[in-house]
């Protein structure tokens, strides 16, 4: 009898986990609710977890844990209330929206989600420009990206 306790633990660990992955959160639930709902698919880039460790180095740690998807040859047009309503559910608790842009007839489209991510800002990104939709997803130190961004405005006035 005590033998059979063991697989009942087992079982017990194993279905929420299960379960719980089934439910495609955050990045990858939001590329295959596209994919689903619009009948396409993402591009897959090879070697993205590399290109994330160069886009860490190449900027001293401000950005991290790159995940891009893309779609190509994307069918327009996009009802912005419901790209919104799939990234608003599939990403989850936590993530609230800066930007919402959109055209009236469909054919452009920017969604910008942030969250706190310990010290650093995790962003989300929904871009359609009409013909290919770009899915973004970016950890990046505010504080650095704050310096950058003065560099840059600093460095602009000088040139003028």
């Amino acid at each position: 009898m005590r033998w059979l306790w063991i697989p009942l633990c087992g079982a017990a660990l194993v279905i929420p986990v299960l379960v719980l992955a089934g439910q495609g959160r955050g990045f990858d639930g939001v590329v295959g609710s596209i994919q689903s709902q619009y009948h396409t698919r993402a591009t897959c880039i090879p070697l993205m977890g590399i290109v994330s460790l160069i886009a860490r180095g190449a900027t001293q740690g401000g950005v991290g844990d790159l995940h891009v998807a893309e779609f190509e040859h994307f069918s327009g047009p996009v009802d912005g209330d419901a790209m919104n309503r799939i990234v608003e559910k599939k990403l989850g608790r936590g993530w609230e929206q800066m930007v919402r842009e959109s055209s009236r007839n469909g054919k452009q489209l920017t969604l910008i989600f942030s969250r706190p991510d310990g010290r650093r800002m995790g962003l989300f990104i929904v871009d359609f420009d009409g013909h290919g939709l770009d899915v973004v997803q970016v950890s990046v130190d505010p504080d650095h990206l704050n310096d950058t961004i003065w560099r840059y405005k600093h460095h602009r006035r000088e040139s003028d």
